[in-house]
């Protein structure tokens, strides 16, 4: 087996917070009112509420694919479009799940850098073939924060896609798998990120950072919230023992778990990122804004870092190209480790 400190695949791999375990067990003592008429669940939302300044409501579901699906589906039509960037989760990780969920709607991948939708090519895509009946209509922007490779979007960023998102009259959803390492990386208030950039639906991730089987969908458009509720029980996501899912959700906003985690997570990102730029024949790709690195190593330091039982991405994107993912269990240790036996191999 490899040993915890030696994955760097995804943080997925990561167990879940003491805090989050704990509030499990407490919310299995004595009986509450099922699919999420629970008291825990309710206090979910008002911290929600708190936290993104809004009355919004919450869908706790069992994963991320399942938020971003349902999100999509309750935004689009069948004969509509999604416009999200060609290197989205939505896009290549996720099984046709939007397609199913929307019953048909197509996915209209873009371009940009760093996975970033570039507004250029936003601005002609929510016009292309908008009102041809032979043709699907443009209906929904979805945008990764933090992106697939690790950057994020800065507020003006998202404040420039929602603004052209707005003014052609389409919805905008946000995966947010890593919106927590995005909002410590900024320094802005989930507020800002979110719904005053014009962001309708949030799929606001917590299992790559803490949580154990919960995920949520946070709904700043509340009229929107009788069409996710039925199609959430449709698909299975209704949980009937939901102050499961809520009480990891609640142990996770307490004294700012979220962002704890996530702000570790991006600094041994960091300390990683700065350790490989110091090597030889080690070429970093893009910034990691979070805990995302890309790189490039010689084949033979790939080579020796599996044989010495690390595990992590490669050659999966192109020949050459590793990606090592840190999360809020990485330690200094785990990263300087890694660094050590790259240094060793590529020398």
């Amino acid at each position: 087996m490899t040993p915890p400190a030696r994955v760097f695949t995804s943080d997925n791999t990561a167990g879940a917070s003491p805090e989050v375990v704990e509030a499990v067990a407490r919310a299995a003592a004595g009986p509450a009112k099922p699919y999420g008429a629970d008291d825990v669940t309710a206090d979910v939302r008002r911290r929600l509420c708190e936290m993104f300044e809004h009355d919004v409501d919450i869908l706790p579901v069992s994963t991320g694919s399942a938020a971003n699906a349902l999100s999509l589906a309750a935004l689009t039509p069948p004969w509509g479009s999604v416009l999200c960037h060609r290197d989205s989760h939505i896009n290549n990780d996720e099984c046709g799940a939007p397609e199913f969920y929307t019953a048909g709607a197509k996915l209209v991948p873009l371009g940009g850098d760093d996975a970033k939708i570039d507004p250029d090519e936003l601005r002609a895509a929510v016009r292309h073939k908008a009102g041809d009946v032979h043709s699907v209509e443009p209906s929904v922007v979805s945008v990764t924060q933090a992106t697939e490779t690790g950057a994020v979007y800065t507020l003006d960023e998202i404040q420039a896609l929602g603004s052209l998102t707005k003014e052609a009259g389409l919805r905008l959803h946000m995966d947010g798998a890593r919106f927590a390492g995005a909002v410590a990386a900024l320094g802005r208030t989930p507020a800002e990120l979110t719904w005053r950039a014009g962001v309708d639906l949030l799929s606001f991730g917590a299992t790559k950072n803490g949580t154990m089987t919960a995920d949520a969908i946070v709904v700043f458009d509340r009229s929107l919230t009788p069409e996710l509720t039925f199609r959430a029980k449709r698909a299975g996501q209704l949980a009937a023992k939901m102050r499961f899912h809520a009480a990891q959700l609640g142990a996770y906003l307490t004294d700012g778990l979220w962002l704890r985690n996530a702000a570790h997570a991006n600094a041994m990102a960091a300390r990683l990122q700065d350790g490989l730029k110091a090597l030889p024949d080690v070429g970093l790709l893009g910034v990691a804004d979070a805990n995302v690195v890309f790189c490039r190593l010689p084949q033979q330091v790939t080579e020796r870092l599996l044989a010495d039982g690390y595990a992590f991405y490669h050659d999966r994107w192109e020949p050459g190209v590793a990606r090592f993912v840190t999360s809020f269990a990485t330690t200094e240790q785990d990263v300087d480790d890694l660094l050590d036996a790259v240094r060793r191999h590529a020398g």
